[in-house]
This record gives C-alpha cells, structure tokens and sequence, in this order.
C-alpha cells in the first residue's frame, strides 16, 4: 500500500499537466476539406500546407508557390497533434511531394511544455511517414506574436528543440522565421494584424522568402 502511495503522489505532476484535447470540435472542418477534395481532387505532386490559423489564413498561398501545386489544409485553433489525428483524412489521401506544417502556438498557451511540441511534432512526421516513407517535412518555426508576448521563453525552448530533433531526422528540416520576426529581441507589430496574433502581408513577405528556397529544392 505505501509502495502505492508513493507511486501515485510520484505520478501526480505528469497528471496533472495531461492534455485533453477535443479532436472531434474540427470534424466540420475536416468534412468541408474532404468535400472541397471530391468537387476538385488536388493535383498529384502537390506540396501540403498543414496546421492552425497561420496556414488557414494564407488565402494567397497558392499566388505565392505559383511554381509549385500547394494544398492548404490549415484549420485555425489547432494543435499540432489535431493534425496527427486527421492524418488518415487530411495527409494520407494527397500522397503529397512535401509537407509544410506550422503549429504550436497553440499548444503552448493551451499548457503544452515545450517538450511536449517537439514529441507531437515527432508523433506527425511518424504519422505522415507511415503512409508516405521518407517524405520531406518542414516545420516552421513558431512565431513571437505581439499577443502571445509572455510565451517567448517557452516559444524560444520548443523551437530549440524541434530543430534539434529536425537535425537527426533525414528529410525533417527546421525553417527559422522566429528570429528574423525579432528586433531588438521583441516581436515586430508592423508584421501583424490589428490582433497581434496573425500576420499581415508583411509577415506572410518575410515566411515566403524562407520557405520558398524550401520548397523550390524538394525533389519532384
């Protein structure tokens, strides 16, 4: 019995920081993309943009990789391991040529630990792998939003170690628009919108010219 006790009150912390997310909230969203898919399937080869508001916000994305077929499946709101769940309905069909995620702001001011992004960011490329063995993935890095100001020091550990774990993965890159949308070690408001929190034109300009070359590389 003490040997239990001390087993429980040792398993406390790890409960009381457990994540209930509630998947099921994006199941509108998924069944538009999958409708969108019937009325026009995406063209085979494409890249795929994948992730939360960021990525659901870029209405220019496709004007912006002219060179490229891009499929935008952001679903504003959502945690990286929302995009792992979806997997089988949002990845796995498009047998995409790449795939660019941005996430993770999100789970950081849901109580994420920045320990936690990196093992979901893991648990994607895994996922996406498993139906597409060795496709590239790019993870942009989480931006310093002017709204999320607080969560620098978390931002600045989660991207630290995406990209360490990007490093000893083949094919698993790192894009760091994070330190360019500093100045002076502050996020930049003239790169967002009224909200502080999603970009404006300006911020968009600055992730195109780090993804581009990205993208222009991936194999085709």
């Amino acid at each position: 019995m003490k040997r239990l006790l001390i087993l429980l009150f040792a398993l406390l912390p790890l409960l009381a920081h457990a994540r209930e997310y509630d998947h099921a909230q994006w199941n509108p969203a998924i069944a538009a993309f999958e409708a969108a898919d019937r009325a026009h399937a995406p063209a085979p080869g494409s890249i795929l943009f994948i992730g939360s508001s960021s990525i659901e916000h870029w209405k220019s994305l496709a004007a912006d990789f002219p060179e490229a077929s891009v499929i935008n499946r952001g679903f504003g709101g959502s945690v990286i391991s929302d995009s792992t769940f979806f997997a089988d309905r949002i990845v796995a069909p498009y047998h995409a040529r790449a795939i660019v995620m941005y996430a993770g702001d999100n789970d950081l001011q849901e109580g994420s630990s920045p320990e936690q992004v990196r093992d979901d960011f893991a648990a994607f490329v895994r996922k996406a792998r498993a139906v597409d063995p060795g496709v590239p993935i790019a993870f942009i890095a989480i931006k310093p939003s002017v709204a999320r100001a607080a969560l620098l020091p978390e931002i600045r550990q989660a991207n630290a170690l995406v990209s360490a774990y990007a490093a000893t993965q083949k094919g698993v890159t790192y894009l760091d628009v994070f330190t360019p949308m500093l100045k002076e070690g502050a996020p930049q408001p003239d790169l967002f919108g009224e909200d502080g929190l999603h970009m404006n034109r300006r911020g968009y300009l600055l992730w195109i010219n780090i993804i581009r070359p990205w993208v222009d590389a991936v194999p085709r």
